[in-house]
């Protein structure tokens, strides 16, 4: 049986329209990747989301390390860890589908 967010996503899960994006839909799209998003992942959601609303396209990964690096006071390579520790099958696969992006098309992801 189909839900209603199943019919606002494509193939490989990605949502179709990202403004259906809501912290509901972020937590059940965590699920579905195996994740439970504690504290440490909304600050990182909402820099995507706000990214996104801004700019009407997902942030690089370098940027998303850029906001860690400068909100924690880290090191880019400790930030980019972090990252990656947080979304371990990498950030288009997990972080850009669990912030409500739309499937990225060919660019830098690591």
């Amino acid at each position: 049986m189909k839900t209603a967010i199943d019919t606002l996503r494509d193939s490989e899960g990605y949502l179709v329209d990202p403004e259906a994006w809501d912290d509901q839909v972020a937590r059940k799209l965590a699920s579905e990747e195996n994740l439970e998003l504690a504290d440490t992942y909304w600050p990182i959601l909402h820099f995507m989301r706000d990214y996104w609303r801004e700019h009407q396209v997902a942030p690089d990964v370098r940027h998303v390390v850029g906001y860690l690096s400068n909100e924690q006071g880290i090191d880019k390579k400790s930030a980019k860890a972090q990252l990656f520790g947080l979304f371990p099958y990498g950030y288009v696969k997990q972080a850009c589908k669990i912030a409500g992006m739309m499937r990225p098309r060919a660019w830098s992801t690591g």
